[in-house]
């Protein structure tokens, strides 16, 4: 039985690999054998998701399951690339939104747990309510797409402070040259939002209500993942090699575990 439900959900997988979405990354050319551990990897992969979604509550909070499946792909990527420490925190700050709902979104993936959600402010010239328009140039007060580490903490002209990594050329790889970082700013609250209609706008920042600072630079400090999307914008990266990102989660035994909860 169980090679007959394996067996149904290759061939309908493939015939989604064939659609495929715009985000997804290039995959080099397979062995049929391969292609077919592959797709089981993905429908375990694609289980996980929508169970460690749910889990989280993640939609009853109002993110998309979409960008929280692209977010988790880049974890996974990164982190087979040995590129983060050893918590297991994904942040998601998904433009996709207008800034005066709470779009920003910390999430524990070892105890499934959404740990915060709420607002974040994106660049001035990147647009009102909801942004519009991103860049990777200096000096042009708009935010960036795509996948950052968390680096150092210091204190500046904000107060306490986190460092970002820009992980994808072109996008954002320019974040330390930009003084980009995650800082706590007073116009990130609802009373900006009753008096402009929308939060206040940082120089490309993505900056948080000064009150929660502390917790959220706590909460994601040390080579953690932030991810800053929005969907209408023509992005790409490395980190979004689906296939990779499965097969890393089922050899560490996350995709196995959600299984049997």
């Amino acid at each position: 039985m169980k090679k007959y439900i394996l067996g149904i959900a290759a061939i309908l997988l493939v015939s989604m690999s064939i659609v495929g979405t715009s985000w997804k990354a290039v995959e080099a050319p397979q062995t049929q054998q391969q292609a077919v551990k592959n797709i089981a990897a993905d429908s375990l992969y694609n289980q996980y998701i929508q169970n460690l979604y749910h889990t989280a509550q993640l939609d009853s909070a109002g993110l998309n399951e979409e960008v929280f499946e692209k977010a988790l792909t880049g974890f996974y990527n990164m982190k087979y690339s040995g590129l983060l420490h050893s918590k297991s925190i994904l942040t998601i700050a998904d433009f996709d939104q207008e800034s005066c709902k709470k779009r920003l979104y910390i999430i524990d993936l070892d105890k499934k747990k959404l740990v915060l959600n709420t607002w974040v402010a994106h660049g001035q010239n990147s647009g009102g309510d909801k942004p519009s328009y991103f860049s990777n140039t200096p000096n042009s007060n708009q935010s960036s797409l795509g996948f950052y580490l968390t680096g150092e903490i210091y204190y500046g002209k904000h107060g306490r402070s986190l460092k970002l990594d820009g992980m994808d050329k072109g996008f954002n790889n320019n974040a330390r040259e930009r003084a980009i970082v995650v800082h706590g700013a007073d116009y990130v609250c609802q009373e900006t939002i009753n008096q402009l209609g929308r939060l206040g706008r940082s120089q490309g920042c993505p900056a948080v209500a000064a009150n929660l600072a502390d917790k959220v630079i706590d909460a994601i400090s040390d080579r953690t993942v932030l991810f800053i999307n929005n969907s209408d914008q023509k992005y790409h990266s490395s980190f979004l090699n689906e296939t990779l990102a499965a097969n890393v989660a089922l050899n560490q035994g996350e995709v196995l575990a959600a299984q049997m909860d």
